[in-house]
């Protein structure tokens, strides 16, 4: 596992509508190191790093070559969670800490409702939810120490996420600096 001294790679992924923009946001307000929040799906559109766009799906087929580019030197860097409803392009070596939200998929499907999704799209994102799609995937692609699981269904779960993480930034920080007095 390498780390840039600048600060933790977390990504933090989960089926769409678990919570994933929301748990971004407030972590990197609340982090005690300066974090980047990068909206991957947003970076695509921006960055043009798309083959296509689907209008049954109402989404854009990723050129993945593109977008691990455009990422590597921002990764390389440090201090940046990566937010995107998958995980395993990104290669090993980048992550510190891979976070995967979960909901109650009842919950989800209202979510994704709300969101305006296509009923096939609803239906595809609940199912990969109850299937632990995005969660296998983290557990396949990482060491197993570094793959949360956290809950991700109100107000209270969000507090209590962020403030886990923002413990766990803490402990990161600690060890790089006991590292740096030993050397």
């Amino acid at each position: 596992m390498t780390s840039s001294p600048k600060g933790p790679v977390i990504i933090i992924t989960g089926t769409p509508g678990t919570g994933k923009t929301t748990h971004a946001q407030l972590l990197a307000d609340e982090s005690p190191v300066p974090l980047k929040h990068i909206n991957v799906g947003d970076l695509v559109k921006e960055k043009n790093l798309y083959e296509t766009y689907d209008e049954e799906w109402q989404s854009y087929t990723v050129d993945e070559d593109k977008l691990l580019d455009e990422l590597e030197p921002i990764a390389s860097a440090g201090g940046v969670i990566l937010d995107w409803h998958t995980c395993e392009l990104f290669p090993e070596r980048w992550a510190d800490l891979v976070v995967v939200l979960r909901c109650n998929h009842t919950k989800l499907w209202e979510r994704l409702e709300k969101r305006g999704y296509p009923l096939k799209k609803i239906q595809e994102n609940n199912e990969a939810e109850i299937m632990e799609v995005v969660l296998d995937e983290a557990r396949s692609s990482y060491a197993s120490e570094i793959v949360v699981e956290l809950q991700s269904e109100g107000t209270e779960d969000l507090e209590s996420n962020v403030q886990r993480i923002v413990d766990w930034i803490n402990a990161w920080k600690a060890d790089r600096e006991a590292g740096s007095t030993q050397s």
